[in-house]
């Protein structure tokens, strides 16, 4: 899956890892190479896949379209489903790359009114 941010990759490595351990996830990889993407493998429990989701987007990560997609079936599923695959495990290796952030202007995320 991939993403990007505005967030320095050591910082975003801490963060990103606390919110998922937040979650009850467990990372079973990370770190960031000299070009600034972030790496991280991680697994949840499929029950908590919109907390994960939720908890992704609020430290400061901005999946791709189909990064988005991706969760967004995962989630739906899941809750359709729960009774039979709430407990199975899911897996993500999620690459992020980081950006300047003044390469960020005009997004929608510094767009006013």
């Amino acid at each position: 899956m991939k993403a990007v941010s505005i967030a320095e990759p050591g910082r975003l490595v801490k963060l990103v890892t606390g919110a998922i351990l937040g979650c009850g996830g467990w990372v079973l990889s990370r770190g960031a190479n000299d070009a600034g993407v972030v790496s991280l493998l991680f697994e949840f429990e499929r029950s908590q896949c919109i907390e994960m989701y939720s908890a992704l987007v609020s430290s400061g990560v901005e999946l791709s379209p189909n990064g988005h997609l991706g969760f967004t079936e995962l989630c739906r599923c899941t809750r359709l489903q729960a009774a039979e695959c709430g407990g199975e495990i899911a897996s993500v290796d999620l690459e992020i790359q980081t950006l300047p952030a003044e390469d960020w202007k005009g997004t929608a995320c510094t767009r006013e009114g």
